[in-house]
């Protein structure tokens, strides 16, 4: 457990732009509260004594406000930045270094017994309000925007936004600026995965109309003849 302590509170260090001291990293940070009393619950709840676990777990929710179910499983150096309302289900499975901000929800679709949460890999970032949600698997490296909707699986390395979340269309490199964090959905160049939708289908119903004007010219023409 000490040795996690120091792993967590370097993390902090390491991650949050803040520069937090280690008293700081160390007695501030829900986060890092959050998963030591989440080691004690799964563990609780590994040996049996599921009542005892949830007791753990809901003390640790009325804590820091962090709701992570004790059969949930969880990797090294996780951090939660600010913490407040994520919200973590039983079958989930967080790799080693993700980053995890408020707001963020590892949830089922299903009713049923089974693996029914998402499964995170290694180094993921899930910006502010995502929702990640069935039994599905987000590679290594990926990253999830502020407040997406996640319900299909995002390979290794891809960024992910918007509702359902998709990959954006473009990325601009802005090689001045440091690369943007998936905290806030913000990305090199803006991207609103809503407004390219409507821009597709406002091309599509002006060609639809233009179709149909040519081919009212060209029955108006066919019954010229006709009508003479």
């Amino acid at each position: 457990m000490a040795v996690e302590l120091l792993e967590l509170a370097r993390t902090i260090r390491a991650r949050d732009p803040a520069r937090p001291t280690w008293i700081e990293a160390f007695t501030c940070y829900a986060g890092l509260q959050a998963v030591l009393m989440h080691r004690v619950a799964h563990a609780l709840h590994r040996a049996g004594l599921k009542a005892l676990a949830r007791m753990v777990s809901h003390t640790n929710r009325f804590i820091t406000g962090i709701e992570i179910h004790p059969g949930a499983t969880i990797g090294r150096r996780l951090f939660i930045d600010h913490g407040m309302g994520v919200v973590i289900g039983e079958t989930a499975e967080i790799g080693d270094d993700v980053l995890i901000y408020h707001g963020v929800t590892l949830g089922g679709l299903s009713g049923q017994p089974g693996k029914r949460h998402p499964t995170i890999g290694h180094n993921v970032a899930i910006g502010a309000g995502a929702q990640v949600l069935g039994p599905i698997r987000i590679g290594d490296n990926a990253r999830i925007g502020a407040n997406a909707v996640v319900v299909a699986e995002v390979p290794a390395g891809e960024t992910v936004v918007g509702i359902p979340a998709r990959r954006p269309q473009e990325q601009r490199v802005l090689p001045a600026r440091p690369a943007p964090s998936p905290g806030y959905g913000l990305l090199d160049a803006p991207c609103d995965p809503v407004g390219e939708e409507l821009a597709e289908l406002r091309a599509e119903v002006a060609m639809l109309r233009n179709e149909m004007a040519l081919l009212r010219g060209q029955q108006q023409a066919a019954r010229m003849p006709a009508a003479e």
